[in-house]
């Protein structure tokens, strides 16, 4: 599929296969693997129509944690619960079994960098699916962190990560565009672009950190200044403040 379809296929394919999945890259697009028994082969195909499948060696069931390898962002080792950090590394220890965010994805990786960058202060992480990002923010050094996510396996998982990784991060299940949210310094949102817009228009900080969106897109934010980019394997991140 083109890179710009695949953020919404993650996105579906999370809610079919929490265990994980895999992702191919190709020259012309990227090919997104999960592994399922026979009853869950329908339920794929309602929603992947287009989608092919292979019979599969035993051990299926845990081949998805071998593509799942540690990374670097802002100075923190992220990865797995299965990978030991290095010794003395600042580590964010993250599950990618039941909601989006690893850390490995370039989006993520580009969000934490930019907030390695910026001043300290408080910090909400809008959308924040798995937590990757609100635990690296309280990693860094911000504080007081704040997460929201509508979905409640998001919220679930996202305080199992702070919980793994002994950081305080006050989560909430809320509507990023519509619920009340706590004012902070900093907004981080790697979520959409239409999205991305929206959120800035309701000003709940001074500054935003913004990612979800190819290199060659920005967000239109009347009223908001860019500060900083940061482009990774054609996906863009985003430091702005508002005028």
């Amino acid at each position: 599929m083109p890179p710009g379809e695949a953020e919404a296929a993650r996105a579906r394919l999370l809610e079919l296969a929490p265990a994980g999945f895999e992702e191919v890259e190709h020259e012309d697009g990227l090919e997104l693997v999960a592994y399922v028994d026979r009853s869950g082969e329908a339920s794929f195909r309602a929603t992947f129509p287009a989608a092919t499948s292979t019979a599969v060696a035993e051990g299926w069931e845990d081949r998805w944690r071998d593509f799942h390898h540690p990374v670097r962002a802002g100075g923190l080792w992220i990865g797995p619960p299965w990978e030991a950090p290095p010794p003395g590394a600042a580590a964010v220890i993250v599950d990618p079994g039941r909601a989006f965010g690893t850390g490995a994805h370039p989006t993520t990786r580009a969000c934490i960098e930019l907030l390695a960058r910026s001043e300290r202060g408080s910090v909400l992480d809008a959308g924040c699916g798995s937590g990757v990002v609100a635990v690296a923010a309280a990693r860094l050094g911000h504080a007081p962190v704040f997460a929201a996510d509508r979905d409640e396996t998001a919220v679930e998982v996202a305080r199992e990560t702070a919980r793994r990784n002994a950081v305080e991060v006050e989560i909430r299940r809320a509507d990023i565009l519509v619920d009340e949210l706590p004012q902070v310094d900093l907004v981080v949102a790697n979520i959409e672009l239409a999205v991305v817009e929206a959120l800035l228009a309701r000003r709940l900080a001074g500054r935003a950190i913004t990612s979800g969106y190819l290199a060659h897109e920005s967000p239109r934010a009347p009223g908001w200044e860019r500060d900083d980019r940061l482009e990774l394997d054609g996906w863009a991140a985003d430091a702005l403040r508002i005028l």
